[in-house]
């Protein structure tokens, strides 16, 4: 099998507590995610704004927050009184209010659509564009910002490394050779703004898939690997860092389909996988998650792939395998908690993500005749309001004592007569 490779990362502003962590970008871009800061006892909120109006953004609340002081007036009593907000209220945001709540951590999210799937789990809801608020920040309006004292998390160094490019596509091609993967440093998540080169003649039209060289554009080059491996690492505000197991990504058309944990691989390789996931993030500054994307090549080399610094697609089996998820552990890092234990409970997990599909009729049977049935098995549904073909609408999760009982087990979901196309 062929991919490209390169030592990309993908990374966004942040501030202490307000985590702004854009649901909808599985690889979140440096500009698309913002952590603002709440002091919930003297109500400064120290906020990311543009110049655009503010006026479109509105809040939505709990019926009972609307008429209850607290939420304004007395402390909060939780392990943290830091408020956490969060920039989008898709699948991430929805799984991180689950987390949060069992910390009685209250979180706040921004998102345009009322009904997102973490607007009934969330604090407030605060509905209104990511334009609106700036989110859209380059490094320099995030070096103003920790210029004039605000805690950027990662920090404005981090996105500057994260922003380095190699310009000049018919340069790359030379140096690296055919073909060649073209992507957008913008919003570059399950298989979107990516285009492959095959040749120097095909440069134009690639770029021009991807609208033009003002979209801000990188290139990876293109190796053999034989799996796709990720590591989610954990960053507190100590500088401690705490490594997941490291697991097998399975990806179909660019969309992540299983996640299966932990990888079965050698020993040695999940060794030196792990290093290289720690070094990669120990280069980098800011408290959080960071999910670490690597290639395995036939060779046996482990090559970077990408960087995100938030909870991941490969890391939602933690919810249930692990002593402390990926969501909880993300918390407890950017509000300046220990980090909790990363190491699985259970021996072998799947994930396997449920994608939109014409009339959605076969992943409502999956759910409802199979998964459920299923012992070990998890159901994670994002409500999302709208169903789009390969739009990630739910996963499931299935632990037990091996990974070859978990894979049988699913298989067994999935081989069911009629559901063979699913996923």
């Amino acid at each position: 099998m062929l991919h490209q490779t390169a030592a990309t990362t993908t990374a966004t502003a942040a501030d202490t507590l307000f985590i702004f962590s854009n649901s909808f970008a599985p690889r979140i871009k440096p500009t698309t995610l913002s952590f603002l800061s709440m002091d919930c006892t003297n109500k400064q909120t120290h906020l990311l704004t543009s110049t655009s109006s503010s006026s479109s953004l509105k809040c939505v609340s709990r019926d009972s927050h609307e008429t209850q002081p607290r939420k304004d007036d007395v402390p909060i009593h939780g392990v943290s009184e830091l408020v956490v907000g969060v920039l989008g209220g898709g699948q991430l945001g929805r799984m991180l209010c689950q987390a949060a709540s069992q910390m009685a951590i209250k979180v706040m999210i921004l998102d345009p659509l009322e009904n997102c799937p973490a607007s009934s789990l969330s604090y407030n809801h605060m509905v209104g564009s990511f334009d609106d608020s700036a989110t859209h920040v380059d490094v320099e309006t995030m070096e103003m910002l920790e210029q004039l004292g605000v805690d950027c998390q990662p920090k404005a160094s981090t996105i500057r490394i994260i922003q380095m490019i190699l310009k000049g596509a018919k340069r790359s091609g030379d140096l690296f050779g055919y073909p060649l993967m073209i992507k957008s440093k913008r919003l570059a998540y399950d298989g979107r703004g990516n285009a492959v080169a095959h040749s120097e003649e095909e440069l134009s039209s690639a770029v021009a898939a991807l609208g033009g060289f003002d979209r801000g554009l990188y290139v990876e080059k293109w190796a053999p690997f034989v799996k796709e491996l990720a590591v989610i690492v954990a960053r507190g505000r100590d500088n401690s860092i705490l490594c997941y197991p490291v697991v097998e990504t399975i990806h179909k058309e660019n969309i992540c389909h299983i996640v299966k944990a932990p990888a079965n691989v050698t020993s040695d390789i999940r060794k030196r996988a792990a290093d290289v996931a720690y070094k990669a993030v120990s280069s980098l500054e800011g408290a959080g998650v960071f999910a670490v994307e690597l290639f395995l090549t036939g060779d046996g080399q482990i090559l970077l792939n990408e960087v995100a610094p938030r909870p991941h697609n490969s890391g939602h089996h933690t919810i249930e395998s692990c002593y402390t998820s990926q969501y909880e552990q993300h918390l407890r890092a950017v509000v300046g908690l220990p980090l909790g234990d990363p190491s699985m409970k259970t021996p072998a997990a799947v994930m396997y993500n449920i994608l939109g599909e014409p009339g959605f009729f076969l992943a409502h049977q999956l759910i409802k005749k199979r998964a459920l049935s299923i012992s070990g098995a998890s159901v994670h549904w994002y409500d999302k309001p709208e169903m789009r073909k390969q739009r990630k609408m739910g996963h499931v999760t299935i632990v037990g004592p091996s990974m070859g009982d978990v894979e049988e087990r699913l298989k067994s979901m999935l081989n069911a007569e009629g559901f063979e196309n699913v996923g």
